[in-house]
């Protein structure tokens, strides 16, 4: 492999119409440029639409196969990253429409795998725990949403993308987008007050030592004002 492919700072040298064009010209390995620089995208976006990991890491590959297969068909007019999201989006459509008549999925023991391996190099246990309780948390809800509503909310809202960006990966129009975001987002924070349940009551806890520590801190300040106020 191309030792250059190696180094962040001369990949980040690279537009990717740059690479793209080298590629054609025969620089095949500068594909992992463009790789390295989608493939959390990609892969968010497949498994938007699928909902597990294994299936979306094989759409995430097949979408790159392809955007290579027919990368003389990228003529520069919408932005590489869109182009190629399209591709990934209609193999995971159609990945969807293969596998619809088995509605029941297994989960994923992969993730699993993955959090335990995480949680086992990670230098602060407690932040941790909570980081990924709440990562695992957002990832339900989100999955919870309707597939039109989840692909919208995962391009707009975790992978940053423009309204005007994200109308064109998802062939939609810009007020769908936006309508889809509201509706995601309004969803979402009902899905995470109703997991939440009863435990919302416990948000941000002044009891034990914290509410001692308040009570004498405010008995000793209400005491030493009444041993200043002059007897009568």
């Amino acid at each position: 492999m191309n030792e250059s492919v190696r180094k962040p700072e001369e990949r980040d040298a690279f537009s990717d119409e740059e690479v793209v064009r080298r590629v054609r010209a025969g620089q095949i390995d500068l594909f992992e440029i463009l790789m390295r620089r989608y493939n959390q995208r990609v892969y968010r976006l497949a498994r938007a639409v699928l909902r597990t990991d294994s299936e979306a890491e094989d759409v995430t590959q097949e979408a790159w196969v392809r955007a290579y297969a027919h990368l003389d068909q990228f003529e520069g007019r919408a932005g590489f990253s869109t182009w190629l999201g399209r591709i990934a989006i209609h193999e995971a459509w159609a990945r969807m429409r293969r596998s619809r008549r088995f509605e029941t999925r297994e989960p994923d023991p992969s993730g699993e795998d993955r959090e335990m391996k995480n949680a086992s190099v990670d230098p602060n246990p407690e932040g941790a725990a909570f980081g990924r309780e709440v990562r695992l948390l957002v990832e339900a809800a989100v999955e919870a949403l309707p597939e039109g509503y989840r692909t919208v909310f995962v391009l707009r809202q975790i992978e940053e993308l423009s309204t005007a960006e994200t109308a064109e990966c998802l062939e939609l129009s810009e007020e769908t987008v936006r309508t889809r975001l509201h509706r995601a987002r309004s969803a979402l924070r009902q899905q995470l007050l109703e997991k939440a349940g009863p435990g919302i009551r416990q948000a941000f806890p002044f009891l034990g030592r914290r509410c001692d520590r308040m009570v004498e801190s405010v008995l000793a300040r209400v005491r030493r004002i009444e041993s200043e106020v002059p007897a009568s």
